[in-house]
């Protein structure tokens, strides 16, 4: 899986939300932040874990549940934007 281009792009998304979040208010920390956290991990374990599985159907599943934590990340992203945390940038 470490070879594959959609994991690759997951962890670099995954490590830039790493240090985007560290500069959210300490109000955040158990809320937004975790979230975030969470849920860019989910992208890349869920693609590893499908390309993992013996059946392709199988795999398929475990490609939408990460591109579902994507839009979840999209939706964080929003909030964030909305709360002043992050510019359009």
């Amino acid at each position: 899986f470490e070879d594959l281009n959609c994991w690759k792009a997951a962890r670099e998304l995954r490590m830039e939300i790493s240090d985007l979040i560290r500069k959210f208010p300490q109000s955040e920390k158990f809320e937004l932040v975790s979230q975030m956290r969470r849920a860019s991990r989910s992208v890349t374990l869920n693609i590893a874990e499908g390309y993992g599985r013996f059946h392709f159907k199988e795999n398929i599943q475990f490609c939408r549940v990460s591109r579902g934590s994507l839009y979840e990340l999209l939706d964080q992203f929003i909030t964030a934007h909305d709360e002043g945390y992050i510019d359009e940038k």
